[in-house]
């Protein structure tokens, strides 16, 4: 389960706080812990940064980040899977990769951990949709089904194995569908 500590911070204080496993998210002046990841978690966040890279490498559209640290609109979490079109990664000045990333990602990939707060993991998703996020998809490993968010707030339950999942713009030539994500756990 989630902790919340019970001290309040400012964000400034939270990022000066070194990095923990799991990680800590700053959300609503609080600071909150990330369940450890289980297996089927584990394994699907895995094989979705494997196969999205695969994806995105030949023609270098974006990149997939796995937990990392995404700090904008006074909130600082920690996606699953964070994916960012390539003209949107933040460069150092020697234009490599930044450590830092101040912004929100272009798609986020969260999976439901056993005891993990729905509620909670669906704020962080719409948090990010408000802050330019295109898309986000929540995968729930215990009912086999993804949860898709869109900006305008529409949710899609797709539960229906074949169907093939929607994509944000830049990842249109994708296809991915609920029973290829789900069989990845019986491997």
């Amino acid at each position: 389960m989630v902790q919340a500590l019970s001290r309040s911070m400012t964000l400034e204080e939270f990022l000066a706080l070194p990095e923990t496993k799991p990680a800590n998210e700053y959300i609503d002046g609080m600071i909150r812990q990330k369940p450890m990841p289980q297996g089927k978690h584990s394994l699907l966040q895995r094989e979705l940064t494997l196969a999205l890279t695969m994806a995105f490498r030949p023609e270098k559209t974006a990149q997939v980040f796995p937990e990392l640290r995404c700090t904008f609109g006074e909130r600082s979490i920690v996606p699953d899977v964070a994916v960012f079109k390539t003209e949107r990664i933040p460069r150092d000045d020697n234009g490599e990769i930044a450590n830092v990333f101040k912004l929100a990602p272009d798609w986020l990939i969260e999976t439901l951990s056993p005891n993990q707060s729905h509620s909670r993991v669906i704020r962080n998703i719409l948090h990010c949709l408000a802050y330019g996020t295109e898309m986000g998809w929540l995968i729930d490993p215990q009912e086999a089904c993804i949860f898709v968010y869109q900006p305008d707030k529409s949710v899609q339950v797709f539960d229906q194995q074949a169907q093939s999942l929607p994509m944000p713009t830049f990842a249109q030539s994708l296809t991915l569908r609920g029973d290829e994500i789900f069989a990845w756990l019986k491997n």
